[in-house]
């Protein structure tokens, strides 16, 4: 299989959409599975630590059951009153835990959330009561970190090391990879690289033309160790930041990159690549990266106002339409993984 050649030399971005596609496809490396949905975002993670690439293993009934509460992905203060609300109506200072800042801040989210429709509240008694809609689910099996660096030689490797290290020993995550770009070579050079025992390493290799899911190559080079603590069900907070990055995965996903680049350039294009959708320059004459493709690009060019005519919606032209294919794939792959939607179909991107 030919190495890949849809991003620049040197570049992250590329590979990085290309691992998503492929881990929304076929997670996971190993091919077994206990019937997990999985989520797939990327550039997530907390204040302290982002990471590349994240995979969401869910639940399917609960991730069926979360959809309950929308698309949109509910924020710390959300899931604080969501998570706690009660069955029967009550004063929303009586139904949920001290969160351990103001009231009057909890007061706000109580609004948000009702106006979210993720909870309900009324005024009684000159009190606001909430009650829920539904329970929140338990639809968050394991959280797995994938770093991306096509190119692991020694220096990314010890620029990664005491990253990878932190990873392992805070345990946010479940289990923790290295996707790196195969070379063909009888040993992988990443397997002589300084990278923790405990990360998994992956070797990816494209071809945007090999038929069906021959498009990826992946081949686990090291098996990574399951770093989930023991006390990790009475961890709390552990449990807070878990589900508020699965939160912010499930409402982003990994194509939400439209966000930070400028599909209203008049040079921005979607590209096929094996089963995977990738910007393209036309100005550059091939991929760029989400840094380069922005309103300072000395390229950037908006729409022509007649690009918003003959068959594209009057509000927008093919930037908006490409905005919306990309919304349009996040939230069929959400579908395409609740239980009672049956078989999809696995060309799709």
């Amino acid at each position: 299989m030919r190495p890949s050649h849809v991003y620049p030399e040197g570049a992250e971005f590329g590979f990085e959409l290309l691992v998503c596609r492929w881990a929304e496809a076929a997670w996971p490396p190993d091919g077994g599975s206990d019937g997990d949905a999985v989520i797939v975002a990327r550039q997530l993670g907390t204040k302290r630590r982002r990471w590349d690439t994240i995979v969401v293993e869910c639940d399917p009934a609960g991730l069926a059951a979360r959809a309950r509460f929308g698309d949109r992905e509910l924020d710390s203060d959300l899931l604080h009153v969501v998570r706690h609300a009660p069955a029967e109506w009550a004063w929303y200072r009586d139904a949920l835990p001290h969160p351990g800042y103001p009231w009057r801040y909890v007061r706000a989210a109580v609004h948000r959330a009702a106006g979210r429709g993720v909870v309900e509240k009324r005024r009684r008694n000159n009190r606001i009561e909430i009650r829920r809609v539904a329970p929140y689910p338990d639809w968050v099996r394991r959280i797995v970190a994938v770093e991306n660096k096509p190119d692991l030689d020694a220096s990314a490797a010890r620029a990664l090391s005491d990253q990878l290290a932190r990873d392992v020993d805070t345990a946010l995550a479940d289990e923790v990879w290295v996707a790196t770009a195969a070379t063909g070579g009888r040993v992988e050079p990443a397997l002589l690289e300084d990278v923790p025992v405990e990360v998994g390493i992956l070797a990816f290799a494209f071809d945007a033309d090999a038929p069906g899911d021959a498009w990826a190559d992946a081949t686990v080079e090291w098996h990574p160790s399951d770093v989930t603590p023991a006390d990790a069900e009475s961890d709390e907070e552990r449990t807070t930041t878990r589900l508020e990055l699965a939160e912010r995965a499930y409402g982003a996903g990994w194509r939400s990159y439209h966000d930070t680049m400028r599909p209203d350039c008049r040079h921005f294009e979607l590209r096929r690549y094996g089963r995977a959708l990738v910007p393209h320059c036309a100005a550059k004459g091939g991929p760029q990266t989400a840094a380069e493709c922005a309103g300072s690009c000395p390229d950037f060019e908006p729409e022509p106002p007649v690009w918003r005519t003959g068959g594209w919606p009057v509000e927008g032209g093919p930037g908006k339409g490409i905005q919306s294919l990309l919304r349009d794939r996040r939230e069929w792959v959400r579908r395409r993984e609740y239980p009672e939607t049956g078989d999809a179909d696995a060309g799709e991107n």
